[in-house]
């Protein structure tokens, strides 16, 4: 990876420098610093050193919001659809206010042997009713959510059903994290003892077909004693777990604590959420890749099949994202000035995928009242922070690992 980080956080337009020979990361000092990181995550806690700083952080004590929590069930009809996704659809660098440079082309130019910015991908989408026919509108507001599933939402005592249509052309699942589950529930292919039939049908659901899972939200699967009124577990299809989520199958799902939800299953005690995913997206291994090859100029020196072992095409095809955006393309998340925010932040992938999201300009507080404008988070960590923004503008928000900042991910936010 090339590390022009100085260049991507401070240079505001002017000429770019060709880029040096392309080389692959280090897979031995990545895996050194996840080592690391993860200890550091036993000695100091989720999200390390705090700032000091007093924002009046929202409540994390359990008692911090009452009500009254009659269980429900709460039904979404989800369909796994293909769709042509674009990582860069403003065709710019957005944070820097210019075109792209040779290095930030290496991931977002199309040309002979590259595929750019635009792929094909198996995206979670929701409907209206089962008939799946009317996709259900996405609020304006959370346009900048992206790439990631529709929320699922609930709170401990709720049963969630999720009505799956699988539209893709590979079978695929849906595998929650933190609820309470059958095997006929699960999502996800293995053998045990005992495994029936039925056990294997939530298993990879086929194209054209539909499976309805069952989840049952308990005490477990909602927040500790000393965390806040809510917090991030995820889903993502699990027939081939690695194909699949590079394909695009991952969303969010928000668990409240019993007596802490609105009608809709969001807390009571926050006026926004705010949910990022930080990931880079290896298109290499995506189960789309031939069909995406297939959209590009080819290489006149190469075959595909050799294309596939090129380093330069394996590096553009790692799109360094939040919420599968790269160099501050697509909707902002904002939000009003004082106001209790609450943001989610996790990450999926492999050891590259060790990430210390930053935001400019104002702090998160975590579950033990540390105040900080940075943490880490290893890939399938979900964390849980509070803010209430002091500073308005509109702020950067980015990986501060220095070649994923390079390679893209970077992100904006807005304070009113």
């Amino acid at each position: 990876m090339i590390d022009r980080t100085e260049e991507a956080l401070e240079s505001i337009g002017g000429g770019a420098t060709p880029p040096p020979a392309l080389k692959f990361r280090g897979r031995g000092i990545a895996i050194a610093l996840s080592v690391l990181v993860a200890l550091g995550w036993t000695i100091l806690g989720p999200g390390g050193v705090g700032s000091g700083h007093d924002h009046g952080a929202v409540a994390n004590a359990a008692g911090a919001c009452t009500g009254s929590a009659k269980p429900m069930t709460r039904t979404y009809y989800v369909a796994a659809d293909l769709v042509q996704w674009n990582y860069a659809p403003d065709g710019i660098n957005v944070a820097q206010g210019r075109p792209f440079d040779a290095t930030e082309n290496t991931y977002v130019a199309s040309g002979p042997g590259r595929i750019g910015s635009t792929y094909t991908k198996a995206l979670y989408r929701e409907y209206t009713d089962a008939t799946f026919t009317t996709l259900k509108p996405r609020p304006a507001a959370d346009a900048y959510l992206g790439i990631l599933g529709p929320v699922i939402r609930a709170q401990v005592g709720d049963t969630i059903k999720v009505v799956f249509k699988n539209n893709s052309s590979f079978p695929a699942s849906v595998h929650p994290h933190d609820v309470v589950y059958t095997h006929a529930n699960e999502g996800a292919p293995y053998e045990f003892p005992g495994q029936t039939a039925a056990d294997r049908l939530d298993d990879a659901v086929t194209p054209g077909a539909t499976y309805t899972y069952t989840w049952n939200v308990a005490a477990r699967s909602g927040p500790g004693p000393g965390d806040p009124s809510s917090k991030l577990s995820m889903y993502h299809s699990h027939t081939d777990e690695v194909g699949d989520t590079y394909s695009g199958l991952i969303g969010p799902m928000i668990i409240t604590r019993a007596g802490c939800a609105n009608a809709d299953g969001s807390p009571k005690d926050v006026d926004r959420e705010i949910i990022n995913l930080y990931q880079v997206w290896n298109e290499n291994k995506s189960l789309y890749l031939d069909q995406n090859m297939t959209t590009m100029t080819p290489d006149p020196t190469l075959t595909n099949d050799l294309l596939k072992s090129d380093p330069g095409f394996e590096e553009s095809n790692l799109m360094h994202a939040i919420n599968g955006y790269v160099y501050a393309n697509g909707p902002k998340p904002a939000m009003t000035q004082k106001t209790k925010v609450r943001w989610y932040i996790f990450s999926m992938g492999t050891e590259v995928d060790l990430h210390t999201p930053h935001v400019h300009g104002n702090v998160w507080t975590n579950s033990m009242g540390m105040n900080m404008d940075m943490f880490g988070v290893l890939p399938g960590e979900m964390q849980t922070l509070n803010m209430v923004p002091d500073a308005p503008g509109l702020w950067l928000m980015h990986c501060h690992v220095n070649d994923h900042i390079t390679a893209g991910m970077i992100s904006q936010y807005q304070v009113n």
